[in-house]
Order: C-alpha cells, then structure tokens, then sequence
C-alpha cells in the first residue's frame, strides 16, 4: 500500500502531478490527485508526483516537502557544467591519505540519486573507505594473481596481469589500484531490468560529484576483471552476494597530481537522422 496523502489547504488542483506520473496512476478526482487502491501497486516510487508539485502539497512514502527541497536556486550554471565535465581526468596518482568519511558518505548518497532502469534501486555500493583495507584487498588480489601467473593459468588476452605483478614485486608499483586509498565497486541483482547500465550510471554521477568536491577517480577495468574473473576469493572477501552483476570498479581519493587544462578530443561522430518524404 502506497502512504501517499494530498494537503487539501496547498493543493491548487493544477493536475501536474497526474500528467507527469510515470505509470499514469494518479487522477484527479474533485480537483484533487488520487492513486485508485487497484493501480497503487503499479507506483514505482519514482516521487516525480512529489517533486513537480511546487506548493509542496503531496507527502509519499513517508517524505514531506520542505523548504531544504528546492532546487532552482542551486543549479551550476551550463558553463561550470560544461567545465566539469570536460576537465574531467582519470587520476592516476593519489595521496597517501583517507578521505574524510563524511565525504565519501556525501557523495555516495548522491551517486544514489543516479536514474535505475523502473526505478528498481537495487544497486549495491561496495565501498573501501580506509587505505588499510585497500592494502589488504591488494595483497590478496596479487596473491591470487601471482598463482595463476606461476601456474601459467592466465587467460589468453589477460596478459597484462603479468606486467602487473611484476610490477608489484619488483618495484613495489601498484598499476592494479593505482595506489588510491578507496574503491568503490557498484553491483545489482543480475535479475533486475537492467543491472549494468545502473551501476555505470552510478558510477558516472559518483564520478562527476567527486570531481567537484576535488576528488579524483579513475574507472577500474583491471580492478573489475580481478574481482570479477581472476581471482574468486575477491569477491566473497569484499563482500559482493554471488546473485549481483558487477557494473564496474572505481578508485578514488585525493590528486597528488593538478591538470592545468582541457585537454582537446577528436570530432565527435554524429550521425543526423533525416528520413525523406
């Protein structure tokens, strides 16, 4: 049953809500919104009804507009946007330090705002929030790869691993976390609409907040084939049920390093759409 109530007092009956309901179960009934009992298991508590009511006369799912809630005034405007995502860089050189846990815990519960495909909501944010634990993560990672190194067991195409291992044991590099202090590692069910594309999406807006806050991250393929193919023990380890979908891995933490500029990409490959007649 969904908790959804309409203050009679703010309601001015514009109906907006009804028009923007994702699964058109709102109607209105003497000017004011109702969800029928028979469609209420229909809501998929995407809480557009709640937002897009400006009197702030709808409460759902136990959530009741305040003032907190506005939004217009707070938007970036399209320049810093623009520069936001266009001075984004994938760090690769960090600090030997923890970010404070009230950051990480700010921009996870932003990453959360993210869209998932129905609004399913059923990612799963696996976190490393102390380099310690990344330090023990990472020598059971190159534990594990050492053996298959040895044992010659390394997929074909996954030789890579190798130079990664030697690295570590000759030059104490770590190409496989590039020394970040936390990782960041987004799964879902693998039974839900779409498991993949919410995690990356995920990990994209997490990306994007971060950089704001001045938080680097890099996207770690090497870090999601580990946990992910080569070395089982990972994913029990950290904590990742059996039954999810690892979207992908992400490390992050404070720069050492400072980009001074965009960098220029290649022309973008657009293909216009025009059907004759």
């Amino acid at each position: 049953m969904i908790a959804f109530h309409v203050d009679k007092e703010k309601c001015i009956g514009c109906g907006l809500c009804a028009a923007d309901c994702p699964m058109g179960i709102i109607a209105m009934e003497e000017g004011l919104p109702v969800i029928p009992a028979a469609d209420e298991a229909r809501c998929i508590h995407c809480l557009h009804c709640f937002a897009i009511c400006d009197p702030g006369a709808i409460a759902i799912d136990g959530h009741t507009a305040t003032a907190q809630d506005a939004q217009h005034e707070n938007l970036p405007s399209p320049e810093q946007m623009e520069s936001l995502v266009r001075g984004r860089r994938a760090i690769r050189n960090y600090l030997k330090e923890n970010l404070e846990p009230g950051l990480i815990d700010r921009m996870l519960a932003v990453a959360w705002h993210a869209p998932t495909g129905r609004n399913e909501r059923r990612l799963l944010f696996t976190v490393v929030d102390d380099r310690q634990v990344l330090d023990r993560i990472r020598e059971e990672a190159l534990h594990g790869l050492s053996a298959l190194v040895e044992q010659r067991k390394l997929p074909h195409g996954m030789e890579i691993f190798a130079d990664i291992v030697e690295a570590w044991q000759v030059q104490k590099i770590d190409i496989l976390f590039r020394g970040a202090p936390h990782l960041l590692v987004v799964s879902a069910p693998r039974n839900g609409i779409s498991p993949l594309p919410d995690a990356v999406i995920a990990l994209t807006t997490f990306e994007l907040f971060a950089r704001s806050l001045g938080v680097g991250t890099v996207w770690n393929g090497l870090a999601k084939i580990a946990i992910d193919d080569l070395v089982p023990s990972l994913r029990a380890l950290i904590g990742i049920p059996e039954d999810h979908l690892i979207g992908y891995a992400m490390c992050f933490g404070r720069p050492a390093v400072r980009y001074a500029r965009h960098a220029p990409r290649h022309p973008q490959a657009i293909n216009r759409v025009k059907i004759a007649g």
